[in-house]
């Protein structure tokens, strides 16, 4: 299961979470920041990355698409890295069944 943070997120995480999902990326690792969504869709997407923001313009394209990329949307609101670190964490195992089933193209968390 590999991450790709997207822009609204801190370029730390893919470091922090190593150990969970590894060579997960951050969107400034590959070049593209301040890139358009579709753009970053197709990177993740041609990359077999699950995308990760808290970007409500990713969830409406998941809606659209469907999977391929994943998308896991974080409602969390205005938080720090740490708190975006722990509800990764905590929802590993969420995240991992969503990874596995074929059938879905958006994970919310909060």
């Amino acid at each position: 299961m590999k991450l790709l943070f997207d822009e609204n997120l801190s370029p730390k995480l893919p470091n922090r979470l190593s150990a969970l999902f590894p060579n997960s990326l951050h969107v400034r690792d590959v070049g593209m920041k301040a890139t358009i969504d579709p753009i970053v869709w197709d990177y993740a997407k041609d990359n077999d990355l699950m995308i990760v923001s808290k970007d409500a313009d990713m969830h409406d394209l998941s809606l659209v698409f469907g999977n391929p990329p994943k998308v896991i949307w974080l409602r969390l609101g205005n938080c720090s890295t740490l708190q975006v670190e722990n509800v990764l964490r905590r929802e590993f195992s969420a995240i991992e069944l969503f990874y596995q089933d074929e059938t879905l193209s958006l994970l919310a968390l909060s």
